[in-house]
């Protein structure tokens, strides 16, 4: 059976697993479900259409599943959907999703986010990601996995951010962010490739010296980029991240690409 703190709120409508633990002070509303392991520290609000996966920790104030802010919200019963062993900390805010971006928003498994962080509707964030403190996500997002956010960045509506990348601290980013890139900056530039990332995830020297030559090539003065991705395209077919790098930058977008600054041609 689940443990309850007695000055919790749960609605008998809510589903929760026999191991979930909710502390103090939290509020659980009709609609949700709370997997397996599932853990609410203290002074949780979790309500709307929310489904949280196993062993996912959230900390005191953290606001999930409300209305999104958007004002075309017309109370459609739009879902958010937190995957496994994700850290949420203190004051972190999650919407769900609205018509106007396929009724969900969703979160992987394996995250981190710190205090603060906030992810809007319709964002579609994958596994293994970093938010800290404060980072937020405007609405229709898409962050690939691994990818890294910093403190007090915030990321313009319908931007994609690549697989990998990381987003330096206090960056206003309005445009999208290749697989493996680093960008920094207020209206953020490409800044190379996040090396540092790259070794830490045990990429061989090999792949991050023909990924920093596709680099150079995609972001050269000759030609334009279409014609230079398809040149990329030709010259490094065997090396699948240059591929996703590839596959990303070829796919239709409302942003465009995050462009390197005027001394960031080499990555």
């Amino acid at each position: 059976m689940a443990h309850i703190h007695p000055t919790s709120v749960i609605d008998a409508k809510a589903s929760l697993a026999d191991d979930v633990e909710i502390g103090p002070f939290c509020v659980v509303g009709p609609g949700v479900v709370l997997h397996s392991g599932v853990r609410l520290i203290s002074h949780v609000t979790v309500v709307g259409l929310t489904e949280i996966g196993e062993k996912t920790e959230i900390y005191p104030f953290a606001s999930i599943g409300l209305r999104p802010q958007d004002l075309k919200y017309h109370g459609e019963p739009s879902r958010l959907v937190i995957g496994c062993r994700n850290q949420i900390r203190e004051g972190v805010t999650m919407n769900p999703g609205t018509e106007g971006g396929g009724m969900l928003t969703q979160v992987g498994d394996n995250g981190l986010f710190m205090v603060g962080a906030h992810v809007a509707h319709d964002c579609i964030v994958g596994d293994n990601c970093i938010f800290a403190n404060n980072a937020t996500l405007g609405g229709h997002v898409e962050v690939g996995d691994f990818a890294i956010i910093g403190g007090i960045s915030a990321v313009h509506q319908f931007v994609r951010i690549g697989q990998h990348a990381m987003i330096g601290g206090a960056s206003a980013l309005e445009n999208d962010v290749i697989p493996y890139g680093s960008v920094l900056g207020n209206r953020a530039h490409l800044c190379g490739l996040n090396i540092v990332g790259l070794k830490r995830r045990n990429f061989g020297r090999e792949t991050i010296h023909t990924l920093r030559r596709a680099y150079r090539l995609l972001f050269a003065q000759e030609g334009n980029m279409t014609e230079r991705v398809e040149d990329v395209a030709g010259l490094f077919s065997d090396c699948e991240p240059v591929m996703e790098i590839v596959t990303f930058m070829r796919q239709n977008t409302s942003r465009g690409i995050c462009q390197p600054g005027a001394l960031d041609k080499d990555a």
